[in-house]
């Protein structure tokens, strides 16, 4: 088995400290995950079982997977956890699992951006079809509440002049372009939970998600956190592909999981809750923290010179509402989270 897999202990007792309290409602039940083995699913699936072990819950998840043996071979201490049972099968078709499921958490979506370029139909049918199916399943097996993770994209392109976006912005993506494929999709899988719920009487909870920082995360993908962290632990300067004015915001992945949790056991029903950090920074000022905190030495190129005047892209969320509903936070500072990141990849 191999140690170096498996998340910092630190990282799984910041879970436990705040989430404790929430996890005598999962006490010798079942929940049932999609997603399992992405970014998000490896921080549910193995904060689950820590919690399953510290508080003696005995309750049991069962994670659906396309192949169950990379799992296997990605995160060999969750696959063999007593726990845990892995179930094959693609999320816009899977068979249903027998027995009763208290808890339904649907994270099957990749946000990936080859995909929506090159194959824009698999990813909508993926997407559409998939929460579809995860909600006839939580119809059928007596969940209580069924956690959609949704995205920040709903909103479309944020206006120059909003600084944050709050839950109650009314804007849309443009629905011609076909580059709205993930975002379109998301939009329709919250409809979807909307007329279930009214159906079947389960509580469906709306988590958009937006930007994160931590282990799982890909390094050789479209995130350009990641691959920062990538460029300093290949010993390349960092390459910023545009000109370095866009701001984003990252909350860690840690802190991300103790909200998702949250949200699945707490929030009320069918009101969306922003999932993401409010401390906004441009993409050149990203770099600038990365190549601070871990090689202060490294290079930073920029590809392209910045437009005088020109408002920079946003992609910031406000996230009030979490911290006035649910007393949610953000723990882990932004250079705190990139160092965890690169120590976890470094014990690779």
């Amino acid at each position: 088995m191999n140690r170096a897999k498996r998340l910092a202990a630190q990282d799984l007792n910041l879970v436990l400290e705040h989430t404790a309290p929430l996890w005598e409602d999962a006490r010798n039940q079942r929940i049932f995950l999609t997603g399992g083995t992405g970014f998000f699913g490896c921080w549910l699936v193995e904060s689950f079982c820590y919690m399953n072990r510290q508080l003696g819950l005995d309750a049991e998840a069962t994670v659906l997977t396309r192949n169950p043996e990379g799992f296997a071979k990605k995160c060999p201490h969750l696959a063999s956890d007593p726990a845990v049972h892995l179930l094959p099968g693609d999320v816009r078709n899977f068979d249903f699992p027998d027995g009763q499921y208290a808890y339904v958490i649907h994270a099957a979506t990749e946000a990936s951006a080859r995909q929506a370029a090159e194959a824009p139909l698999e990813m909508l049918s993926t997407i559409i079809a998939g929460t579809e199916r995860t909600l006839e399943f939580a119809a059928t097996c007596g969940a209580k509440k069924v956690l959609l993770t949704s995205s920040g994209a709903v909103y479309g392109r944020q206006p120059a002049d909003l600084i944050q976006v709050p839950e109650s912005y009314t804007g849309a993506p443009e629905p011609l372009d076909p580059a709205n494929v993930y975002a379109e999709g998301k939009r329709i899988s919250e409809l979807l939970c909307s007329i279930y719920q009214k159906q079947s009487g389960m509580e469906c909870k709306i988590a958009r998600c937006w930007a994160f920082c931590g282990p799982h995360l890909p390094l050789d993908q479209h995130f350009a956190i990641g691959n920062f962290i990538g460029d300093i632990l290949a010993g390349r300067p960092i390459q910023i592909r545009g000109d370095g004015t866009p701001r984003r915001s990252y909350l860690y992945a840690a802190d991300l999981t103790v909200w998702l949790w949250t949200m699945l056991f707490r929030a009320p029903a069918l009101v969306p809750f922003n999932v993401g950090s409010a401390h906004d920074v441009s993409i050149l000022e990203l770099a600038q923290v990365i190549a601070t905190t871990l090689n202060p030495k490294a290079e930073i190129h920029i590809a392209q010179q910045s437009v005088p005047g020109a408002a920079p892209i946003r992609y910031v969320p406000a996230v009030d509402r979490a911290r006035e509903v649910l007393g949610l936070r953000e723990i882990i500072p932004l250079n705190e989270a990139i160092r965890r990141t690169a120590k976890w990849y470094r014990e690779q």
